[in-house]
């Protein structure tokens, strides 16, 4: 059953439950199932291409107007509004969209309309009277859902391809390993929509099984605090440096959280300073989850039973993991770190017109090669040790930027910090981290060296500390450690410049 049939379905049977609540307005099942097909009559007028572009601002807007699009058929192209405007307009030009829905108030925000001959303006649609009834387009589950872009860690965005079948199996998958059916729950969402989490965990996960989700369009930490003590969410998830933002009102007190069963943070590792801080504040075990874009997203999720401290949790039901060697497809004993691969029925279909790529992470077996390095342990939990990428080499030695980070994060007068590598003729890679100042404090880099020397293995001493205002970051938060290894390479290129 296609994701428009399955949306149907739990749409009518929980037609006058509030289902969706956001900044501007709250949602019931028949309400959302309305709109959505006020918005396909408004789409099927306009648009003469396979795909549709959503540009929306997280809340209810966006399950009516992908809805929209796949009671026509078409494949719904969730767009990033944080991207640079060229950016955006490389992907509404990749994915060959005619027609985008969107917001005028979005539109105002960004300063600039991507380029596309139709953009329907959800507040320019008449929503009164009865809609034009129609019975949704008939998909097979090896149909495109969604094309969901992503960046990676260099070159043009690349278009994730996500089936029926891919979307409602992640679904499926989830609720089996967490239950979320045997109980009432309210999530609570600031992740954006066109972010994969965001999409099928947020938006798709609670309304295929009739719970209530309450969206809020920016992360403003004092606003959040207060959805928590006004709507008392039982699930919460969101990325490591929302948390750490959480822990900065002061007003936050531990009964505003008391009603979380599931804290999941993911998109990249919690640091440990900021699940220890958590939990002595506020009672709160946060819980990693890990998936990708490619993988619909989750793949594996700490549940609260199974907890150990840097783990992702077990494999959803169905999918397959293995860690292998990091130049070849020798598979790893558990203990060793190797490259995470996995292969299950929420793996992606393959690149958008990108067929070489496609075929180079996929290995002979039709496993999809993560990029990721870790290492699973006795009982099958997953531990992430990081990029095989950001992987540096130092004397010979494999060292990764977490550990280091992990390290620095917990010393007193040090709010955050990225590591990263330059190029050393005598040991092949020398480590130079960067830390950002906790508020107050003025951080001696050699005290920062003392505390590393106490802590870290010789070999994984970085050479140099640099104290930065603020970090790099990109528009969710997430240190940038590329920025800091262009701004190394730049400083390597002048020195030996004539």
């Amino acid at each position: 059953m296609s994701i428009q049939w399955s949306l149907l379905r739990s749409l009518i049977r929980h037609g006058r439950k509030t289902l969706v609540i956001d900044d501007r307005s709250s949602y019931t099942g028949f309400k959302i199932l309305a709109a959505s097909l006020f918005v396909a009559s408004e789409i099927e007028r306009r648009c003469t291409t396979d795909t549709v572009g959503v540009l929306l601002p997280t809340g209810g807007g966006f399950p009516i107007a992908a809805l929209a699009g796949w009671m026509l058929g078409k494949t719904v192209v969730p767009l990033n509004y944080l991207l640079k405007p060229e950016e955006l307009q490389y992907v509404v030009e990749h994915c060959g969209t005619d027609t985008i829905v969107t917001a005028g108030a979005l539109l105002e925000h960004l300063g600039a309309e991507p380029e596309c001959k139709h953009l329907i303006k959800l507040e320019d649609v008449n929503f009164k009277g009865v809609p034009e009834l129609r019975w949704p387009a008939r998909s097979s589950m090896d149909d495109l859902a969604v094309l969901l872009y992503t960046s990676g860690t260099s070159g043009r965005p690349k278009g994730v391809m996500l089936t029926h079948n891919n979307l409602l199996s992640n679904v499926s998958q989830i609720d089996q390993f967490v239950e979320f059916t045997r109980d009432k729950h309210t999530f609570l969402s600031v992740l954006p929509q066109f972010h994969s989490f965001g999409l099928t965990v947020m938006t798709l996960l609670p309304l295929l099984l009739g719970q209530k989700v309450v969206y809020t369009a920016r992360f403003v930490p004092q606003a959040v605090v207060r959805l928590f003590r006004q709507h008392q969410p039982t699930v919460f998830v969101a990325i490591p440096s929302m948390y750490g933002a959480l822990l900065s009102v002061k007003s936050a007190k531990a009964e505003d959280f008391a009603k979380i069963r599931y804290a999941v943070s993911g998109g990249e590792p919690l640091p440990a300073d900021v699940f220890k801080r958590f939990q002595e504040r506020f009672g709160v075990d946060i819980h990693e989850g890990y998936g990708l874009t490619e993988t619909s997203p989750v793949s594996h999720w700490c549940r609260p039973t199974e907890f150990r401290p840097h783990s992702v949790g077990l494999p959803l039901p169905g999918v397959e993991q293995r860690i292998t060697c990091t130049t070849s497809d020798h598979e790893l004993p558990d203990g060793h770190d190797g490259e995470i691969r996995l292969r299950g029925p929420n793996v992606m279909k393959g690149y958008y017109n990108q067929e070489q790529e496609t075929r180079r992470v996929f290995d002979a077996d039709g496993f999809f090669r993560t990029g990721d390095i870790g290492h699973v342990d006795e009982v099958g939990r997953l531990l992430i040790t990081g990029r095989l990428k950001e992987m540096m080499i130092v004397g010979g030695e494999n060292v990764f930027p977490r550990e280091i980070e992990e390290v620095l994060n917990f010393h007193p007068d040090v709010a955050a910090s990225g590591v990263t590598s330059r190029v050393c003729p005598m040991r092949g890679e020398e480590i130079v981290a960067f830390v950002e100042p906790e508020e107050g404090t003025t951080p001696d880099p050699a005290a920062l060296k003392s505390w590393c020397r106490e802590n870290l293995a010789g070999y994984k001493m970085p050479r140099e500390i640099r104290v930065m205002d603020a970090l790099p970051r990109n528009p969710t938060g997430k240190i940038m450690r590329r920025e800091l290894k262009v701004m190394l390479d730049c400083e390597d290129e002048a020195t030996v410049s004539p």
